[in-house]
């Protein structure tokens, strides 16, 4: 530990956290501000095209796999008077979040690293940037492949075909947002996984004794988000598989600095 943080109170570390997290905030506003601006180029060109076959992700498996998707039966409305404007300012905030993510875990590392030894600073170095690097592959992955298969599946899911799909620009948004922004979140879990070993609470054999438990559940949870069709399902499936061998990769690295230290 430094010898600056040393000599800082509480009320020290407590001015320094507000101000990094005032700095987060400020960019996450700045970011939010230009999405708001543009909110109709982005909504027409990044969401609402998600629901047409002309999508990209919808072309590349239809070029290269031969799955081909019709136009889907969904006709977008908003049945509150402030569903559209509440929706435009949890786009442009959610937005505002993800863009500033490097930012705001920048910071909030930047607050945490004086208070660790120089065997745990070495120990993950680089921490800022393989972070934001998974974060935003997750992020794309939900986008281009996790959001429109799940948008495709239940626009074009029907009990009868008496029965039209009028979904709700709030349900709508909601599937795309958090599916996207939870599959950020889910490609961090190598980093947790290798934090989680450092510390001892779990190892790399563990991870590898439960992997078929795992598989399983990987097969299952591409089941529920994916069309019921097996390219789909493998499309989502491999890439999570792939996410947890790294992370009884990273795991068994992690003890071995432990043990080294």
């Amino acid at each position: 530990m430094s010898k600056e943080k040393q000599e800082m109170n509480f009320f020290d570390h407590l001015e320094e956290l507000r101000w990094r997290l005032v700095r987060s905030a400020v960019a996450v506003v700045v970011i939010a501000v230009v999405i708001w601006i543009y909110q109709e180029w982005i909504m027409n060109n990044i969401f609402m095209n998600m629901a047409k076959p002309d999508f990209i992700s919808f072309q590349l498996l239809c070029k290269y796999l031969h799955v081909c998707i019709e136009e889907i039966p969904v006709q977008m409305h908003s049945n509150t008077m402030g569903g559209q404007f509440a929706y435009s300012m949890w786009m442009s905030f959610l937005g505002g979040v993800v863009v500033a993510f490097p930012y705001i875990f920048y910071q909030l590392w930047s607050f945490v690293k004086p208070g660790l030894k120089q065997t745990e600073i070495k120990a993950v170095r680089g921490i800022v940037f393989y972070v934001s690097l998974l974060f935003f592959l997750g992020i794309l992955f939900g986008y281009f492949i996790v959001a429109p298969l799940s948008v495709q599946f239940f626009g074009s899911y029907q009990i009868s075909k008496q029965i039209a799909n009028f979904f709700t620009i709030s349900s709508y948004m909601s599937t795309i947002l958090s599916t996207v922004f939870y599959s950020g979140l889910f490609f961090l879990l190598p980093i947790l996984m290798y934090i989680l070993a450092k510390i001892g609470i779990i190892t790399a054999a563990f991870l590898r004794k439960y992997r078929k438990h795992a598989i399983v559940g990987v097969l299952i949870l591409a089941a529920v988000i994916t069309p019921p069709d097996l390219i789909s399902q493998v499309i989502v499936s491999i890439p999570i598989l792939l996410l947890y061998e790294i992370g009884i990769w990273v795991a068994a690295r992690g003890e071995r600095e432990s043990l080294k230290e």
